[in-house]
C-alpha cells in the first residue's frame, strides 16, 4: 500500500515536470509565431509608408508640371474640402466650415465636381 502511494506520487510528479516543459516548448513556439507575424507587419507598414510617400511626391511633381503653385496649407484645406464634399456635404456647409464665400468654395471644388448626369452617363456607358 506504501509502495503503491509512492509510486503513484512519483508518477504525478514526472507528469507534472513533463506537463510544464510541453507548455513552455509550446509558448515558445506561439512567441515565435507571434513575432514572425509583428515583422510581418512591420513590413508590410513600411511599403505602405513607402508608396504614400511615393504617390505624394508624384503628386508634388504633377502640380509642379501643371504649373500650380500651391501652399501645403492651402493643399491641406484643399483636401479637407473635397473630402467633406465626397462624403456628401453641400457646397454651403463646406464653405461656412472654412469661413469662405459660397462661390469661392465653388471655384476651388470646381476641378473635382461631378454632376449627377456626369455621374449617370459613365454608369450608363459601363453597362
Amino acid at each position: 500500500m506504501e509502495w503503491t502511494l509512492a509510486i503513484l506520487l512519483g508518477v504525478a510528479v514526472l507528469l507534472l515536470i513533463i506537463s510544464v516543459l510541453k507548455t513552455r516548448q509550446s509558448s515558445k513556439e506561439e512567441h515565435r509565431e507571434i513575432d514572425m507575424v509583428h515583422i510581418s507587419m512591420m513590413n508590410e507598414l513600411t511599403q505602405l509608408k513607402d508608396q504614400i510617400r511615393n504617390i505624394e511626391l508624384d503628386a508634388e511633381i504633377t502640380l509642379r508640371e501643371a504649373g500650380l503653385q500651391i501652399t501645403l496649407k492651402e493643399r491641406l484645406a484643399l483636401r479637407e474640402m473635397l473630402d467633406l464634399y465626397k462624403r456628401g456635404y453641400s457646397i454651403e456647409s463646406i464653405a461656412a466650415e472654412k469661413k469662405l464665400a459660397i462661390n469661392e468654395a465653388e471655384q476651388l471644388l470646381s476641378p473635382y465636381l461631378t454632376s449627377k448626369d456626369d455621374e449617370r452617363r459613365t454608369v450608363d456607358h459601363e453597362s
